[in-house]
């Protein structure tokens, strides 16, 4: 999405609407800031506020996201635009999170495992050894359990026998034997269980 020419729009309308920034931030209950922010392109309405704003602006929600009115002729085509558009930044988002993962689980297992190595290595009290390993296992453990949420959550997992693709639960996940990315799960669809392999895209 042009989000210079989203706020253009946004500055357009509003003037249109004989509204100042700050009587349009009065309405949806927010601060003008953020009204400029919109029109100067450097974010976009939140989903919390779109309806709002497009109902005091008179647009649909079609047109804040073109940056133009969209005619009839053009609306179905627009739309399909925007679908494939989210779909693609959803799958870029979905990257990154999983680039992440390995990030966070990394760190987990460093910070896991070195007070264990250290505890072995030097000579300390018992007590001390014991809170040294306490030390690390609970936030490794945290971070762990972080990262496989991230898992959960982007992308899908890929049924063998019947290729349906689909978010496990929590508990799926935490439960499946793995190697990597590929985790031995039941399929919510056939029922049938099976090594499947995370995906990015859902086609």
């Amino acid at each position: 999405m042009d989000q210079a020419k989203i706020g253009r729009f946004i500055a357009e309308c509003r003037k249109n609407a004989n509204l100042t920034q700050m009587q349009l931030a009065e309405k949806l209950n927010i601060t003008d800031r953020a009204i400029s922010k919109w029109e100067t392109g450097k974010s976009l309405p939140d989903s919390s506020v779109m309806l709002e704003l497009c109902s005091i602006l008179k647009i649909t929600v079609n047109d804040l996201l073109s940056g133009e009115v969209v005619t009839m002729e053009n609306y179905n085509k627009e739309m399909e635009n925007k679908l494939i558009e989210l779909v693609k930044q959803k799958e870029e988002n979905d990257r990154r999170l999983l680039m992440l993962e390995w990030v966070i689980g990394i760190l987990s297992c460093i910070i896991l495992f070195v007070p264990i190595f250290i505890g072995s290595l030097v000579p300390l009290e018992d007590w001390k050894k014991i809170v040294l390993v306490f030390s690390g296992f609970i936030p490794g453990v945290v971070g762990l359990c972080f990262a496989m949420r991230i898992e959960q959550i982007a992308g899908y997992y890929a049924c063998k026998h019947c290729k349906h693709k689909y978010v496990p639960t929590f508990k799926a996940i935490s439960f499946a034997p793995h190697m990597g990315r590929t985790r031995y799960m039941k399929c919510p669809e056939c029922g049938r269980k099976s090594w499947q392999k995370k995906v990015i895209s859902k086609d």
